[in-house]
């Protein structure tokens, strides 16, 4: 009888044990959906979000400025935190499944050379804002991006913050898919390994192009080249 007892109990806690890993890889396997992000996942979003007249663009795999603000109008719609990114949450109600799904190379914006997906998707960006700048202002801009990953005011990954909607006019007029030079790459590297010319900043304006007030209000830490930096 004790022998019995003893197996029926050994059953229960390897079938209880069975449920937990299976839960636990679940969500190891799963990854949210974010500015960045790319593949059939991010296609079959779009498509529903389309047909639902929530998204006006390309059906392209590609999660871009049009993609997260589709995603906004959607969770304001169903009464969601409007992050623009396809969490949980937001997929329960799309009707789509994050399980399994994870972010790929090609996910991550990654240059034919090797380059990380990070580190390339912030030398696209420094082109666009800052080609044309000197070296330094152009590890600025890196930095910046950087210091907003870091801030609990700004999303918490390097594309968040990149393709937050309206922090950046490179995303919004597409600049931010041209090819960066070799300076740009090797800008976001120092960057990236701690360099900050701007000491701590999370804003930055050209004040020939800005008439914004806020910007204008702003404590002025360096200007460089065309830049202040500002907090």
């Amino acid at each position: 009888m004790i022998k019995k007892k003893n197996r029926a109990l050994l059953m229960i806690f390897l079938a209880i044990a069975f449920v937990a890993i299976g839960i636990a890889g679940a969500t190891a396997d799963a990854a949210d959906l974010v500015g960045g992000s790319t593949g059939s996942l991010v296609k079959e979003v779009q498509n529903r979000l389309k047909d639902w007249g929530y998204y006006y663009g390309a059906v392209d795999g590609k999660y871009g400025q049009q993609t997260i603000e589709a995603v906004q109008r959607f969770q304001n719609r169903h009464g969601l935190s409007p992050t623009g990114t396809v969490n949980q949450k937001t997929a329960e109600k799309l009707g789509v499944s994050l399980s399994g799904w994870k972010p790929s190379s090609s996910s991550s914006s990654s240059s034919s050379s090797g380059e990380s997906g990070d580190l390339y998707l912030m030398a696209r960006c420094i082109y666009g804002e800052a080609r044309g700048e000197p070296y330094t202002g152009k590890v600025a801009i890196g930095a910046v991006i950087l210091n907003r990953v870091d801030s609990k005011d700004f999303p918490n990954t390097i594309a968040g913050v990149i393709y937050q909607p309206k922090a950046f006019s490179v995303v919004s007029d597409g600049q931010i898919n041209l090819t960066p030079d070799q300076e740009c790459i090797n800008a976001a590297k120092d960057a990236m390994n701690g360099v900050d010319p701007t000491g701590g900043c999370v804003f930055y304006f050209n004040p020939a192009k800005t008439s914004n007030a806020f910007m204008h209000s702003l404590e002025t830490v360096v200007t460089i080249g065309s830049h202040r930096f500002v907090r």
